[in-house]
């Protein structure tokens, strides 16, 4: 199908979304044709800036807005508990934990699950800076909220096992998650619960 060059190219651009096929990129880009052209500024706008706008903790890994870059709010001991790590694979989940309002703790997130698929493997877990990070803070206990998938499993058993030497308590989110499940898609009360009923590992 030949359409303009400018529509192909923005059909190409929208399938690297997740979950987006040809079809659905299609149909996206002739929704967006009939906006206004204020709207499609305004979108446009704030796509080109996002990156400038957010950055990552050095700490932490967690997103937080560019201007606050000195003073990430999960890694304040005045706020959080320091006692306690949870350990994450992608920034999204934090805020799912976040959404339970039951934890309270720090936490450290990973960028990614082994997986030789997606190269990515022990080197890209950057394990000596979330060991040094332990020691320095004294955690007591360290929650692995990985998700419930084969590259979950295989990461938190990997971690498990290289954390075991630092006498810390290591637990996992309770079962009650659907095998095969990713954190993005579990609802708070079922996440709300698997946290508090976690599980030593």
């Amino acid at each position: 199908m030949k359409y303009p060059k400018a529509l192909n190219t923005l059909i190409s651009n929208l399938q690297k979304l997740p979950g987006v096929g040809k079809k659905t990129a299609e149909r996206y880009c002739f929704d967006l044709i009939s906006w206004s052209p204020e709207d499609t500024e305004s979108f446009a706008y704030h796509l080109s800036v996002l990156k400038k706008k957010i950055s990552s903790c050095k700490t932490c890994n967690a997103l937080m807005d560019m201007e606050d870059e000195k003073s990430c709010k999960y890694c304040d001991p005045d706020k959080r508990d320091p006692k306690h790590l949870c350990i994450l694979s992608s920034q999204k989940d934090l805020f799912s934990i976040e959404g339970t309002h039951m934890y309270l703790g720090m936490y450290h997130i990973l960028d990614g699950l082994l997986s030789p698929s997606d190269n990515f493997s022990p080197k890209d877990l950057h394990l000596e800076a979330l060991k040094s990070r332990i020691e320095r803070l004294g955690i007591q206990e360290i929650i692995l909220a990985l998700d419930s998938t084969l590259e979950g499993d295989a990461t938190s058993l990997f971690l498990k096992k290289e954390l075991e030497g630092k006498n810390v308590r290591i637990s996992r989110l309770a079962l009650g998650m659907p095998i095969g499940s990713s954190l993005d898609f579990i609802d708070e009360g079922t996440l709300s619960k698997a946290l508090s009923e976690r599980t030593l590992f």
